[in-house]
């Protein structure tokens, strides 16, 4: 029987896998689909996140980041956002006196790393290219609250059992659900989602420039909704265009020509500043969705990441939230307190639910309000946050306290 089942070995369930093997724990990672080899010679994939500094160094007290740095990743040392061009606002990382804010990395290779690591642990086993078809919870013999102090026989908890379409079979003191937002953990375990899908969408669009990019990046804010510039390794970067799903869909049917001019039309001069030109890569569009589980911890089921709470890529939080689970709750299993007591499902629900609950939620309800105040033409708002703008770049002590929350350097208080 293995200590911890991971069902989704992405980025944050490839994380927490080598968190969990470093503490010595017998460790099952079920990944269905393996992330294709590094060729350094290839094309920036889509799928590009922003990794703050407190990631990285999770990331690299993991043993990752040294294969993930190895690859590829874009530092960069400066973020604009503005409404209007002369209401704008630009934190630096000298500001802060730290040498970067970030990097941009594309998922795959965050993923490559963790799994690059994960090598040298003999006490993780791995089963890919296979779907789970049937999950067994076992149900606990103890009722009534989990602070109750009943005997260690009495508190056990029964394991998970997975069953997998290649006819092997798992059993496991815990279910981790790392699977996504369609969590099929989650829904097997009747864990409730409160939430709803935001009326714009976004399209990722990957773009090579004729010159290296700037080591900056930048949003400006449009009734329609944003548009952003990310830029990543030597002369490409990724935009994000936020619009309506009619529009969007329009714009995916565009040849690459054709988009690339759409793009010029839509997005501000920042992008062609000093005489650069691009070329349009790729392109895909994806719904925007905001969902929170009702719990993260039920009896032999502990979910993180997406599969228990997506938010708004406004700010690019995702991935740095599902980060922060993992950093939690391997704080919980470092106590090394026995899996199958009352005593570690207590502590799950304290020291891991109950403060990454709040900590996510928060950051969703001000994702939200963020998307609220810009995305609009109303004229009394559209002068209220440019007169925040306005201020914010000239207030340096206030600009600087709210760049260290948004990279990590500051936890977010209640």
């Amino acid at each position: 029987m293995y200590d911890f089942c991971i069902n989704g070995g992405g980025m944050v369930g490839a994380a927490l896998a080598l968190g969990l093997a470093k503490q010595q724990y017998r460790v099952a990672i079920i990944e269905p689909h393996i992330p294709t080899g590094f060729d350094k010679f290839s094309k920036p994939d889509l799928r590009v996140s922003a990794i703050s500094d407190a990631s990285v160094s999770l990331l690299r007290s993991l043993g990752a980041w040294e294969y993930i740095e190895a690859m590829r990743v874009k530092p960069y040392t400066g973020l604009s956002v503005w409404d209007d061009p002369a209401h704008r606002t630009d934190f630096t990382a000298q500001s802060i006196d730290v040498p970067q804010l970030g990097f941009f990395v594309e998922n795959r290779l965050l993923q490559l790393g963790c799994h690059q690591a994960l090598k040298a642990f003999d006490n993780v086993t791995w089963f890919t290219g296979c779907k789970v078809t049937d999950i067994t919870l076992g149900k606990s013999s103890v009722s009534g609250s989990v602070s109750s102090s009943v005997d260690s026989d009495a508190s056990r908890a029964h394991a998970a059992t997975l069953n997998l379409d290649n006819g092997e079979t798992i059993h496991a003191k815990w279910l981790i659900g790392a699977d996504g937002a369609a969590s099929q953990v989650r829904q097997s375990a009747n864990i409730g989602v409160s939430g709803w899908q935001y009326s714009q969408q976004a399209m990722g669009i990957t773009i090579e420039m004729t010159n290296p990019v700037d080591a900056i990046t930048w949003q400006e804010f449009t009734p329609d909704g944003p548009k952003a510039f990310l830029p990543m390794f030597d002369n490409y970067a990724s935009l994000v265009w936020y619009d309506s799903p009619d529009e969007l869909k329009r714009l995916s049917t565009l040849t690459a020509v054709q988009l690339k001019q759409a793009i010029i039309d839509a997005f501000p001069s920042e992008l062609l500043k000093n005489g650069n030109d691009f070329t349009v890569i790729d392109k895909a569009r994806f719904p925007l969705t905001r969902a929170h589980a009702s719990r993260y911890v039920t009896d032999g089921v502990i979910l993180v990441g997406d599969a228990a709470h997506t938010i708004n890529p406004l700010a690019g939080q995702g991935v740095n939230l599902g980060f922060r689970d993992v950093e939690t709750l391997l704080a919980v299993t470092a106590e090394r307190i026995d899996l199958t007591s009352l005593e570690f499902r207590k502590r799950l629900i304290t020291s891991y639910e109950k403060p990454r609950q709040r900590d996510n939620g928060l950051m969703m309800s001000a994702m939200d309000g963020f998307y609220g105040l810009f995305s609009n033409d109303i004229g009394p708002i559209k002068w209220l946050r440019n007169q925040l703008l306005s201020v914010a770049q000239q207030f340096e002590p206030a600009k600087r306290e709210v760049l260290k929350y948004a990279i990590g350097m500051r936890e977010w208080k209640f």
